[in-house]
């Protein structure tokens, strides 16, 4: 069974959009989509630097503008199930037909908006914790006052909260943790930092006509499935200020039977979990268009 992920925000990197614009009607798809949200697109994925796409507000419609338009490089495909790490949520919905592209953008555009504004309240942000044991790890976070936000399994632990308590982090590392990687994103998400986003992006889903999922759509949340999508949009909504619980996804897709891990753009990070927390799965990441063909073989062994 193929699994289609789409990861989340620090998974950008400057001109990572640059050869996918060359594919056939990409450019156009990416100009009507950067009319409808009102953000260059093409502008942030082509010629931004890094800390330009840091930005919250630009990295996260950037991200799934990236995820929906190379997918649909791959043609028409039913993945068994689909999931997203964080705002890769969204991405997945659309995946799933929950939302039309559109839709996902016009929401991930209020999302990246609202948690940027959240994130200015108080200067915050995360670092990735590699090693250790999770139970040890996460009782040392939470004496530090720092939040678990992204338990991804494969021995990482994402901390996010104040600079001030990350660099306490950083001088009193948890037994057993080998290294601390600062992320690049701007501020402490899936925490209470980001609370004040979560009724704005509420409102925001009001306007939204969810379908339910034509695909399973597993969520960051439980790990579970999620049947309809009403509930898949209110997951979205929340899960702004809760963790992400990765290692729960890929319990599931293990639970599901799972084969194959597809990765779409700008893949490589759920890739490299998933090739240490479940082994023996066929693993690809989509990079660059230069990767359509071996997707596509992959995809054509698990049908």
């Amino acid at each position: 069974m193929l699994v289609l992920v789409a990861p989340g925000q620090g998974a950008q990197t400057p001109g990572f959009l640059t050869p996918w614009l060359e594919l056939p009607g990409a450019a156009d798809r990416v100009a009507a989509w950067s009319d409808a949200i009102g953000l260059d697109l093409a502008h942030y994925g082509t010629k931004a630097d890094a800390d330009e796409i840091r930005d919250t507000a630009v990295a996260q419609p950037l991200l799934v503008a990236a995820g929906i338009l190379s997918a649909a490089a791959l043609g028409d495909i039913t993945p068994g199930a689909v999931a997203g790490h964080s705002v890769g949520e969204i991405t997945a919905a659309q995946f799933a037909g929950v939302l039309d592209d559109t839709a996902a953008l016009t929401l991930v555009r209020k999302r990246g908006l609202a948690m940027a504004e959240a994130a200015a309240i108080t200067e915050t942000g995360m670092s990735a914790l590699l090693g250790g044991d999770p139970e040890v790890s996460v009782a040392h976070l939470e004496k530090l006052g720092l939040t678990p936000a992204n338990v991804n399994g494969a021995g990482q632990i994402v901390a996010a909260g104040t600079l001030e308590q990350l660099a306490a982090l950083n001088e009193d590392k948890p037994e057993g943790v080998r290294k601390i990687v600062p992320l690049k994103v701007a501020g402490a998400f899936h925490t209470h930092h980001m609370a004040p986003a979560v009724d704005e992006l509420a409102e925001a889903a009001r306007e939204l006509t969810p379908a339910d999922p034509k695909v399973t759509y597993v969520s960051n949340k439980d790990g579970r499935t999620v049947a309809t999508g009403d509930e898949v949009v209110a997951r979205l909504v929340g899960q702004v200020a809760n963790p992400v619980r990765w290692d729960l996804c890929m319990e599931t897709f293990k639970e599901l039977g799972v084969t194959a891990l597809l990765e779409v753009c700008p893949g490589g990070t759920l890739t490299g979990l998933a090739k240490r927390a479940l082994p023996g799965v066929k693993t690809l990441a989509l990079k660059t268009p230069d990767d359509l063909d071996a997707a596509r073989e992959l995809i054509a062994e698990q049908a």
